[in-house]
């Protein structure tokens, strides 16, 4: 698997097809593979007639991390996909993160307007702004001797998770108790180019996706009917809202 060097970590990512880029971030405790191999979406993308590029968040998959929280939060992680842009020569592309990834793909799109054509921020509504509860009941089941020791519910299913992916676990225990850093709804306001927030209807993470949406000038909803945090990611009706709003924008 292809790599590259960002502040010092060795980055990893999967760079299939040709045509217009577009870049994929994946969410917490998941990886490249698991949230858009797996899931149909690369080979999906690549019939499309697309470059897909997808990385592995610092500390997730192949990629190298650390156990320390000061080198993780997403702007640190917005980073590391704006240098592999620069990597591999891509002046500007589409963008699409879930959940962590959608947090990630806000900075990015902030920080480097001018990389960025049209975003979807999957996963994520307006808790990107008010957050998504309290990290410490994560970071805790991450570390745990078990998954029997883990009592919390959320905690238990990212426990879950992690193990099935064969994560490090310290790692996105540091990931989770990084700092937080917010972004304000008149930072969101500023983000000008076509936005998809796309949220499943019983995802109970994510926030309001019609919240975060009115902030933005050219956002739109997708719902994604009867899915939850988990299940949305790999759903049709996410994809073929995804294919529209890439078509049409």
């Amino acid at each position: 698997m292809p790599s590259f060097s960002s502040d010092g970590l060795r980055i990893a990512f999967l760079d299939e097809g040709e045509g217009e880029p577009i870049l994929l971030i994946h969410g917490f405790a998941s990886n490249k593979a698991v949230n858009w191999v797996y899931t149909g979406w690369v080979d999906m993308l690549v019939k499309d007639g697309r470059r897909v590029i997808a990385i592995d968040n610092r500390g997730h998959g192949e990629s190298e991390g650390t156990h320390d929280p000061a080198d993780y939060g997403a702007p640190a992680m917005a980073e590391d996909a704006f240098r592999l842009l620069d990597h591999l020569g891509i002046e500007s592309a589409d963008v699409m993160g879930y959940s962590m990834g959608a947090r990630i793909s806000a900075f990015l799109t902030l920080n480097h307007p001018e990389r960025v054509k049209r975003v979807v921020f999957g996963g994520l509504g307006y808790g990107m702004i008010s957050g998504v509860g309290s990290p410490e009941p994560i970071a805790e089941a991450l570390e745990a001797k078990s998954l029997a020791d883990v009592s919390d519910p959320t905690g238990r299913a990212f426990r879950a998770f992690a193990d099935q992916t064969k994560s490090d676990r310290m790692a996105l225990a540091a990931c989770m108790r990084s700092s937080r850093q917010k972004i304000s709804e008149e930072e969101v306001s500023r983000i000008e180019q076509p936005v998809l927030v796309a949220v499943g209807t019983k995802d109970d993470i994510a926030g309001s996706p019609q919240k975060l949406a009115a902030l933005m000038p050219n956002a739109k909803v997708l719902e994604i009917t009867g899915r939850d945090h988990m299940l949305a990611v790999g759903d049709k009706v996410y994809k073929a809202g995804v294919r529209e709003f890439l078509e049409q924008s």
